[in-house]
């Protein structure tokens, strides 16, 4: 199944390719640090976390004082799991499959 994007680009397209050839998490911060902002790792990172306590039903009040996510991240990342393009829906069973092979 071939994904079809608005965001879809030249530039794009090598930017996700340079991230695909990133082979442990250490190259991952070095390669994200010169990139990106530490403003926007965090908030990346912020994204991810709320995506993971919105899948075990927990409240915004209980994820805000996790996370620090403000009430209108914490529902873009809501409507994102239920109306986005899945992203969020694939890493959450990744990660999930990836925790019980551990187990």
């Amino acid at each position: 199944m071939t994904y079809n994007t608005r965001l879809k680009d030249k530039f794009t397209d090598s930017l996700f390719e340079a991230i695909l050839l990133l082979e442990n998490e250490e190259e991952c911060y070095r390669f994200f640090e010169d990139i990106c902002t530490v403003s926007e790792i965090k908030s990346m990172a912020q994204r991810l976390e709320v995506a993971k306590m919105l899948e075990t039903d927990a409240t915004y009040l209980d994820i805000t004082e996790a996370t620090g996510a403000s009430t209108a991240t914490i529902s873009r990342v809501k409507k994102c799991l239920h109306y986005g393009a899945d992203g969020y829906r694939l890493i959450l069973d990744r990660l999930k499959d990836k925790n019980k092979s551990r187990e």
